[in-house]
């Protein structure tokens, strides 16, 4: 059969092979602890539930506008004006997607012309390059190191962006690293890009879990000032414990908007009308949960930081935000486990954790540890890790 060559040119994910192992290990009866998985262990807070319910029993099961129903993407708007300190923003600069993944898709096929540069920070959610690619732009690669908190800075892009680059893709709090930048080095950044006529695109879903004394930060204000120049991507499913709900949003220019809405009604249409009835609640609604939820991981975020440090020859920065460790372990790297995807095999089968090699993210040195897990497993699973690697 032939597959066309853009999807052929899609590499396979590297976590396929160990989350293949851990299910033939858990078929085979043996307990696996995951620290692999990138959603929070909480419930979705009780009164997002009751509106889901409650839009179900008045029959809100039609298909709604493309973009999003319109109260929904009003309070978006209002989401947004809130982080820039502005009064409001127009709800048709907002636009309801199925996740933040489906609006960085969106964003990507709008933009991108074929050979475009896309200035991607290293490590980097596994998505992002595939997504450029299947827009058929060309992902640049902007390394960074543990050692600088994996952050980078507009030195770094002068270094590596080739000329003419179209996009700077910036993540902040990171996934997998947890690492954020502030907002006076996010604004280096963005000014850096925008001097350079570079759009920037500022993923920042995981903004409402930044732990004290760190601050969040965001590309809002710069969207104000400059809205045909940055948009900016969020989603509830982090804050707000709502990953299988499918629901993202972005702020973007109108035209912008208005090329997504084809781009979307011409492939998935509008987002299911019970979730964004859900995320009407999420985002009007109390916020205990997100509270609970931000105490809980900076708690447990030091707990694995304690018991990693333990580890020799291990460097693993103190993530200001998300819910992951990203620590170097190659100085733990033998013959036989000589890159992470061979490592997390060892760890899977040696341990019984699960965890997701560096290279999927751009850096074969590291592992992805997932914190979102109750404290008691957490530290039992670093134990096991430690054990199998320590006491080999």
């Amino acid at each position: 059969m032939h597959i066309a060559k853009k999807i052929r040119s899609i590499p396979p994910s590297a976590t396929l092979a160990v989350n293949a192992k851990a299910q033939e290990l858990t078929a085979q009866g043996k307990k696996i602890i995951s620290l692999a998985v990138g959603e929070p262990d909480f419930p979705t807070p009780e009164h997002v539930r009751q509106a889901a319910k409650d839009a179900l029993d008045e029959g809100f099961t039609r298909y709604t506008p493309v973009p999003g129903i319109p109260a929904l993407r009003k309070t978006v708007a209002g989401y947004f004006a809130g982080i820039a300190g502005q009064d409001e923003l127009p709800a048709e600069a907002t636009m309801i997607c199925n996740g933040g993944k489906h609006a960085l898709y969106n964003l990507f096929q709008a933009l991108l012309e074929p050979g475009d540069s896309v200035l991607i920070p290293a490590p980097y959610w596994v998505s992002y390059p595939p997504m450029v690619l299947l827009a058929e732009g060309k992902p640049t690669i902007i390394p960074s190191t543990p050692e600088r908190r994996f952050l980078i800075t507009p030195e770094d892009l002068e270094r590596h962006a080739p000329q003419g680059a179209r996009v700077l893709l910036l993540n902040s709090p990171s996934n997998p690293t947890g690492c954020h930048y502030s907002q006076d080095e996010l604004d280096a950044l963005i000014g850096w890009a925008l001097e350079r006529d570079i759009f920037v695109i500022s993923d920042e879903i995981y903004d409402q879990l930044v732990y004290p004394p760190a601050r969040p930060s965001s590309a809002v204000s710069w969207w104000v000032k400059f809205p045909d120049k940055v948009a900016v991507v969020n989603g509830l499913s982090k804050s707000m414990a709502m990953t299988g709900w499918r629901i993202g949003y972005v702020l973007a220019h109108p035209d912008l908007i208005k090329a997504m809405v084809r781009i979307q009604g011409q492939s998935t249409s509008n987002v299911c009308s019970i979730t964004q009835k859900a995320a009407l609640a999420a985002l009007t609604g109390p916020m205990d949960s997100l509270r609970e939820m931000r105490v809980a991981f900076q708690r447990r975020r030091d707990l694995a930081l304690e018991k990693i440090a333990s580890w020799p020859g291990v460097v693993c920065p103190k993530p200001d935000g998300a819910f992951y460790l990203f620590p170097r372990l190659d100085a733990l790297f033998t013959k036989d486990r000589n890159d992470s995807a061979a490592l997390c095999t060892y760890i899977l089968e040696r341990a019984g954790v699960a965890l997701v090699p560096g290279v999927a993210f751009g850096d074969d040195r590291c592992v992805r540890f997932s914190y979102a897990l109750d404290d008691e497993t957490l530290v039992t699973a670093l134990d096991l890790v430690r054990n199998a690697l320590l006491d080999a």
